[in-house]
């Protein structure tokens, strides 16, 4: 019968190179985890007023929302921005929601801007601007499932460079 070998040991004078390698590589490793990644959405394709109506919304958005810091999707467009890899992702010049149709429809005003509220299932709400000269979406992860308060932040920026519809 053989035997199967034993593992090596690592001799004492090895193990301090053994440390350092670890410290080396580990911070590289852990930069690569999908918790720093990007968020990735859609970008929309508005009509060319429309996307300089959103050109001027990207000029005026904080660089904080609800606390959290500036972290745009991919990919980079004057469209979108986002706060909080993925937390917040704003996109403008999206289509008309089919729900602002519905008469029952969730709405609520916020900075003076109008928002549909569309709740989603397993996620945070979806806001999108109404009577306004472009539709602004804002979705929230579910962290903002029972909170509206990013609105806040942004009202002002839609509301300075998106003109009502009226």
């Amino acid at each position: 019968m053989t035997s199967s070998p034993r593992p090596r040991r690592l001799s004492a004078p090895l193990l301090p190179a053994v440390a350092a390698l670890a410290a080396a590589v580990l911070p590289v490793v852990a930069g690569c985890s999908t918790t720093d990644a990007r968020a990735s959405v859609p970008v929309p394709s508005p009509p060319s007023e429309e996307a300089a109506l959103c050109g001027a919304l990207h000029e005026e958005l904080p660089g904080t929302v609800a606390g959290l810091g500036r972290s745009d999707p991919e990919p980079g467009s004057d469209l979108t921005a986002g706060w909080g890899d993925g937390a917040i992702v704003l996109r403008c010049g999206v289509p008309r929601p089919p729900a602002m149709s519905d008469v029952k429809a969730l709405g609520a005003e916020v900075g003076g801007v109008e928002w549909l509220t569309e709740l989603r299932e397993g996620d945070g709400p979806r806001f999108t601007s109404t009577y306004r000269k472009a539709y602004v979406e804002v979705s929230l992860d579910e962290r903002f499932a029972h909170d509206a308060t990013p609105l806040t932040d942004l009202a002002a920026a839609v509301k300075k460079a998106v003109p009502p519809s009226l």
